[in-house]
């Protein structure tokens, strides 16, 4: 396999770009005493930068403690950033005035992990649903019932729902409401937050479905965090790999699937159950070694190395460089596991 020359994600973006992010960072302080001292970082995203195509699902996936979902919160400037920059449709949301940002989060909304805690259990399903159009002057009266009852019915609910209480819904159901909720803005973008990961695995393909056809349906843009890898390759178009804080490959989903180029990346792979035996023989056995580092106390150099199978003397020291070993398909290059530019097998 033979490289391009290292590539960086343009700074000039291209017009079917809805959402930017570059060099995005995000450290947490560590307090302690009564004088809350800091002493530390937690480096929960360290200088990330991808770009979200309008109307594509881009995945991030990764294990727990990777940045995943502290990067959706940054998107959505539910946390502010510790330094880098996230543009909605070229508008840098840290310089928006107050009343600015509010009128952009209805373009902007997010589906959650769990559908029995992100509901309000004394709240009716209309309440629920309508609490988006009241805050922000949507629709009252009639008008608003009519929406909620709309949105009911294009996420498989219906009217007979509206005085309900979410103690009275499956897992399923719930989240159906949750994905209602985040539709009743008109919402341009999504954040898909683990969303059917607490779910049975046939509900999940029913929530999957349906993300898809009203994707299809009002032009949504989704950023869909995940570590079931089985749901990336079926919804997603391009897939974000992150590492304690960084990405590490980013590629369309096939060409992820078949070519994967990074230590973790192949170790995420063989990770994920293989049902038929003659299969599982044939997989390469590429587990990684360890628990994850702490991300208040990352290691020096390829931040892999301490459970990467090709750790060498290098990767202690040198930071990989992000190259594009193909067309679209970038990775991070540590020498211990590539030599003048070709994957070591």
């Amino acid at each position: 396999m033979t490289v391009t020359e290292p590539s960086s994600i343009s700074a000039e973006a291209s017009s079917d770009t809805i959402v930017e992010v570059r060099n995005l960072t995000k450290h947490f302080p560590i307090e302690k005493g009564l004088l809350k001292r800091t002493v530390g970082q937690v480096q929960a995203v360290n200088g990330i930068s991808f770009d979200v195509r309008r109307g594509s699902t881009v995945a991030l996936v990764g294990e727990s403690g990777c940045g995943k979902t502290t990067t959706g919160q940054l998107i959505l400037h539910l946390l502010e950033p510790t330094s880098g920059t996230v543009r909605f449709e070229g508008r840098d949301l840290a310089g928006l005035q107050r009343g600015e940002l509010r009128r952009l989060r209805q373009r902007m909304q997010i589906i959650f992990q769990d559908p029995f805690s992100s509901l309000d259990p004394r709240m009716s399903t209309l309440s629920i649903v309508a609490e988006g159009l009241e805050v922000h002057g949507i629709a009252s009266g009639k008008q608003k019932v009519d929406r909620v009852v709309e949105l009911l019915e294009l996420v498989g609910l219906s009217s007979r729902d509206l005085r309900k209480f979410p103690h009275e819904f499956s897992g399923g159901q719930r989240q159906r409401i949750g994905i209602a909720r985040a539709l009743a803005t008109n919402p341009e973008v999504i954040v898909c937050d683990e969303a059917v990961s607490a779910l049975d695995v046939s509900i999940q393909a029913q929530v999957l479905n349906l993300l898809k056809d009203l994707q299809a349906e009002l032009n949504l843009t989704y950023l869909f965090i995940t570590h079931d890898l089985n749901v990336v390759r079926y919804i997603s178009d391009e897939v974000i790999v992150m590492y304690l804080g960084e990405i590490v490959e980013q590629a369309a989903t096939e060409d992820l699937f078949e070519n994967p180029i990074h230590p973790y990346t192949r170790s995420l792979f063989s990770a994920v159950p293989v049902v038929d035996p003659d299969l599982a023989e044939k997989r390469e056995p590429f587990l990684a070694s360890g628990e994850l580092p702490s991300p208040s106390n990352p290691p020096s150099g390829c931040k892999f190395h301490t459970r990467c199978p090709f750790s060498c003397e290098a990767a202690t020291q040198q930071i990989p460089e992000t190259v594009e070993f193909e067309p679209g398909h970038r990775a991070a290059a540590c020498p211990c596991y590539t030599t003048d530019g070709v994957r070591v097998r």
